[in-house]
């Protein structure tokens, strides 16, 4: 089983993560914002995964340490879930319709940090969060799994639809790349190592 579990204390947050890339059974979210645990539901049903998180952070302030926390440790159990990557497909990419919203998320496990956010938001807050918090989000993610991550919404006009759209495309394109390689059993490169 392809597991990982962390934990991360500062002054600012308390996390306990776990994450099974190889379990689909639902897990208990708990982020301190209803709208984060809704996005976050939708990244283990989509992709198959069992999460569970419990945070506690100092939401009277913002959502920006929690948040920003939560994508360090989640980055940090993709990293320790996948070990060498051997026998992965590698690269995952996902468009996702959400009624009126249409996104794309192409993932590179390549032990190479890149991020691209080619998403505007057409409102100023999702869920009671700022909607620049999400770009911070993935940014954050994309950093300590150590991934290369491009994001890209075509249109949308509703935030709660757009981001819907962003999170099922990003745990779909996780699912296949983590997936079982059907063509390389060792290391998915051609410098035999990642």
């Amino acid at each position: 089983m392809r597991s990982s579990k962390i934990s991360r204390k500062t002054s600012e947050t308390d996390i306990q993560l776990f994450l099974n890339l190889d379990d689909c059974s639902r897990g208990q979210i708990s982020s301190g914002s209803g709208f984060l645990d809704h996005m976050l539901n939708l990244f283990q049903v989509h992709g198959g995964f069992h999460l569970d998180l419990t945070c506690k952070g100092d939401t009277e302030v913002d959502m920006h340490h929690s948040m920003e926390d939560i994508a360090i440790v989640l980055g940090q159990a993709l990293v320790e879930c996948l070990g060498d990557k051997k026998g992965i497909e590698r690269y995952g990419f996902y468009f996702v319709p959400m009624d009126e919203a249409l996104s794309r998320v192409c993932i590179d496990f390549s032990n190479r940090i890149g991020f691209v956010w080619n998403v505007k938001l057409p409102a100023a807050t999702a869920g009671g969060i700022e909607a620049s918090m999400f770009e911070h989000f993935f940014k954050s993610l994309c950093e300590n799994a150590r991934m290369n991550l491009h994001v890209e919404l075509f249109y949308g006009n509703d935030n709660h639809h757009c981001l819907e759209s962003i999170f099922k495309a990003f745990a779909r394109a996780v699912a296949m790349a983590v997936a079982p390689s059907r063509n390389v059993k060792g290391v998915p490169s051609s410098k035999g190592v990642l």
